[in-house]
């Protein structure tokens, strides 16, 4: 069984959304079967360790638990997975569902593509 931390138990991430800084958010249940399929095949530390995860770390939040009150301005959602890139309180867009590891990636570097440009420049 997946286990999924709430946010307050990491102060990190709530940093990064307060500086402003992208993030990478994942709607998940523990029961999804797309979910358990992306944690497989992709995986948080692949994501983390890749140049769009530094971009934009990933931020996992079960939505059985509820959104967090820093994402309550996240709507219209209904399927999980659902990765929304989200910079500050704004959202820049998602992508709902997975369909396979290529996919994702061609998704996910389209979607970081919408980052201003100096959020998009890489650091040393």
């Amino acid at each position: 069984m997946l286990r999924f931390g709430t946010p307050a138990r990491f102060p990190a991430l709530l940093g990064l959304a307060a500086a402003g800084q992208a993030t990478l958010v994942m709607l998940e249940r523990h029961d999804c079967p797309w979910c358990r399929r992306w944690h497989r095949e992709v995986g948080q530390q692949s994501w983390d360790m890749s140049n769009l995860g530094r971009r934009a770390p990933l931020r996992r939040v079960d939505v059985a638990e509820g959104l967090p009150a820093d994402l309550r301005f996240l709507r219209n959602w209904r399927f999980t997975p659902t990765f929304i890139l989200v910079q500050g309180e704004a959202e820049v867009g998602r992508m709902i569902g997975y369909q396979a590891d290529l996919f994702f990636w061609q998704q996910a570097e389209a979607l970081i593509a919408r980052l201003p440009q100096s959020e998009k420049e890489e650091t040393p």
